[in-house]
C-alpha cells in the first residue's frame, strides 16, 4: 500500500481544528438549507434544473478539483515537469469548449436525467444498460479513490486512523447529499471551490519564495533532470525520451482527444452539472464559464509539485521515502503556520468532499433513473423513486469505501484515474460522438462498440502494456495509448456492425442527430442572456485563444 511518510505529520493546534469544525457546520447547513427545495426525484437529481450558470460553472470546475486532482497533479508535476500543463491546456479546454457549443444542446434539449438516458433515446435499451452499468460501476471505483487518498493524508498528517477519517468524511458526504440532493452538493462545490483556492495559493507563493522564485526552481530542476523537464513541448518528437514518456502524436490524439473528450463530454459526475442548469443559455455557458478558471488552476497544483522536486531531489524514488503524492502535504508541512494550516487542511478534505460528492450525487442519479426505474421497479410514484435515490446514496457511499484500497498500487493517484478513464469514458465517448454525427449508425452499435472499446483499451493496458508486449516508458504513455486503442476499436466495430443491422428510423432521431431539429420548441431565453459577454461562442473561442497563448512561455 502506498502511503505518506511518516515524518509528514502536521503541527496543528487548537485553532486549525477550530477553523475546520466551522467548515463541517456550515457544509451540514447548507445541506439543511437545501432541504426545503427538495420536493420530487427532479428536484433531488438535478436541482429542479433551476440554478444560475454562475453557480453551475463553479460547481462544474469544483466537481473535477478533488483532491485527487490537487494530490495528483502536483503528484505529475514533481514526476514529469511542466509537461503537466498538457492535462489543462490541450486535455480540458477544448473539450469543455465543444461540450458547451456543441453537445450540450442536445443533451438539455433532449430534458434526459443522465448521460446514459441519451444513449437510450439515440440507441437502443441494450446500449442503455450497458453504459448505466459501466458508469455506476466508474462512479463508485473513483469515488473510492478519493476516499482512499483523504484517508492515507489525514492519518499522516493529524495522525487520525484511516477507519476514522474514511468514515467522518464519508459520513459528511452521505448526510449533506441525502438530506439536500444534487442543490446541496452544487453549493457545497461551489464554497469548496473558494476553500480549496485559499488552501492552495498560500502553498503556491510561500512554495516559490522558498525556491527563490520561478528562475531559480527551473535552473535547480533543469539540472536535475535535464532542459526537457521545464519545458510542454521538449523532447516530444517521435522516438525521442522525455519525462511524460509520451509524444506529441500521443499527447494530442491521446490526451487531447479520446481521454480529454471522453471524460468532459461524457462523464455524468461533470455533465449533471450544467444539466441542473436553469435554461439552455445557462446550460451551453456551464463548462464556459468553468473553462477560465481551470486554464490557471493548473499554476497552483503544478508549481507545489515542481517546488517539492527542488526541496527533495530524490522524490519518488527508491532513495527517498517520499513518494510523488507527497508533494502538497509536505509544502504544508514545511511552509504553513497555524491558522493558514487550518486553511489549508480544510482546503484539502474540502477537495476530497467535492470529488467524491460529485460521483456519488451522479451514481445516486444513473442507478437510480437507469437501472431501477427502468428496468427493476417499474411504475412507481415519485415518491418512492426520491426516498429510493436516497437510500442508493447510503449504499454508494458504503461501496466507495469497499472501493478506497484499489488504487493503493499506484504511487501516482493520477495515472490510476486516467486507467479509469481509459477503460470507461473513452468507449462511451467514441459510442456519443459517432451516434451524434452519424444518422446511419445502427441501434445495435452502440452496445457493440462500448464492448470493444472498453475490452481492447483493457487488453492493451493489462496484456501489451503490464505484460511487457510492447515497451511503453510510463503509465501516463500507455494510457495515452489504450484511449486511442479503445477509441478506434470502438469506431471500427460500430461501423462494422452498422453495416449489418438496422438503423433507427429517421423520425425518432430529431433533435438526437446533428442537423436535426428537435421536436421540441426552445424555452424563451432571459432577457440578460442577450448581453454580449454572455454569448457562448464568445466564451468558448475566448478560453481556447487564452489556452492557446498559456502555452508560448512553455514551449521553446
Amino acid at each position: 500500500m502506498q502511503t505518506l511518510a511518516e515524518g509528514l505529520r502536521l503541527p496543528t493546534n487548537g485553532l486549525d481544528y477550530a477553523i475546520l469544525a466551522i467548515y463541517f457546520v456550515v457544509v451540514l447547513g447548507i445541506g439543511f438549507a437545501a432541504r426545503a427545495s427538495v420536493k420530487t426525484s427532479l428536484d433531488f437529481f438535478l436541482s429542479g434544473r433551476s440554478l444560475p450558470a454562475w453557480v453551475t460553472g463553479l460547481a462544474f470546475v469544483a466537481a473535477n478539483l478533488g483532491a485527487t486532482e490537487i494530490l495528483g497533479m502536483a503528484a505529475t508535476g514533481a514526476q514529469y515537469g511542466v509537461a503537466v500543463v498538457h492535462w489543462y491546456w490541450i486535455g480540458a479546454i477544448p473539450a469543455m469548449v465543444f461540450l458547451g457549443l456543441v453537445m450540450m444542446p442536445f443533451y438539455y434539449r433532449s430534458k434526459v436525467r443522465s448521460v446514459p438516458e441519451f444513449l437510450l433515446q439515440r440507441f437502443d435499451k441494450s446500449a442503455h444498460l450497458l453504459s448505466s452499468i459501466l458508469f455506476a460501476f466508474a462512479a463508485i471505483l473513483i469515488a473510492g479513490v478519493n476516499l482512499y487518498a483523504l484517508s492515507i493524508v489525514v492519518e499522516a498528517l493529524l495522525g487520525w486512523p484511516q477507519w476514522v477519517a474514511i468514515v467522518v468524511a464519508g459520513l459528511f458526504v452521505l448526510v449533506y447529499i441525502t438530506i439536500g440532493g444534487l442543490s446541496s452538493a452544487i453549493y457545497n462545490e461551489v464554497l469548496q471551490f473558494f476553500v480549496i483556492l485559499a488552501a492552495l495559493i498560500p502553498i503556491t507563493v510561500l512554495g516559490l519564495k522558498r525556491v527563490g522564485g520561478w528562475d531559480a526552481m527551473s535552473d535547480s530542476l533543469t539540472k536535475q533532470h535535464g532542459g526537457d523537464f521545464m519545458t510542454a513541448w521538449g523532447g516530444t518528437g517521435i522516438g525521442d525520451a522525455n519525462p511524460l514518456g509520451a509524444n506529441w502524436l500521443t499527447i494530442i490524439l491521446g490526451l487531447g482527444f479520446v481521454l480529454s473528450f471522453g471524460y468532459w463530454t461524457t462523464n455524468f459526475a461533470e455533465v449533471q452539472r450544467a444539466l441542473s442548469a436553469k435554461n439552455l443559455s445557462a446550460a451551453k455557458r456551464t463548462p464556459l464559464i468553468a473553462a477560465f478558471p481551470k486554464i490557471f488552476i493548473v499554476f497552483a497544483v503544478m508549481i507545489p509539485g515542481l517546488v517539492a522536486a527542488v526541496i527533495v531531489p530524490q522524490i519518488g524514488t527508491p532513495d527517498s521515502d517520499l513518494t510523488y503524492n507527497d508533494a502538497i502535504p509536505l509544502l504544508m508541512q514545511e511552509l504553513l503556520p497555524n491558522g493558514v494550516l487550518g486553511i489549508a487542511v480544510t482546503g484539502l478534505l474540502a477537495a476530497f468532499m467535492a470529488g467524491m460528492a460529485a460521483n456519488v450525487s451522479s451514481f445516486n442519479t444513473v442507478f437510480t433513473t437507469d437501472i431501477w426505474q427502468r428496468y427493476v421497479v417499474k411504475g412507481k410514484p415519485d415518491t418512492y423513486y426520491l426516498k429510493f435515490g436516497r437510500l442508493i446514496t447510503a449504499v454508494g457511499v458504503l461501496a466507495s469505501i469497499g472501493t478506497a484500497f484499489i488504487a493503493a498500487s499506484f504511487s501516482n493517484i493520477m495515472s490510476y484515474l486516467q486507467t479509469l478513464f481509459s477503460f470507461f469514458n473513452v468507449p462511451m465517448f467514441v459510442v456519443f460522438i459517432i451516434g451524434m454525427f452519424w444518422k446511419r449508425a445502427s441501434m445495435k452499435s452502440g452496445v457493440w462498440g462500448l464492448i470493444a472499446g472498453t475490452g481492447a483499451a483493457m487488453v492493451n493496458y493489462f496484456w501489451i502494456y503490464k505484460g511487457g508486449v510492447i515497451d511503453i516508458p510510463s503509465d501516463q504513455g500507455a494510457n495515452f495509448v489504450s484511449a486511442i486503442v479503445g477509441f478506434v476499436a470502438g469506431a471500427v466495430v460500430m461501423v462494422v456492425v452498422t453495416l449489418f443491422t438496422a438503423p433507427k428510423p429517421e423520425a425518432e432521431l430529431a433533435g438526437l442527430v446533428y442537423g436535426t431539429e428537435s421536436p421540441d420548441p426552445d424555452e424563451a431565453p432571459d432577457e440578460a442572456d442577450g448581453a454580449w459577454y454572455r454569448r457562448p461562442a464568445l466564451l468558448g473561442w475566448g478560453a481556447i485563444v487564452l489556452a492557446a497563448a498559456c502555452y508560448i512561455p512553455y514551449s521553446f
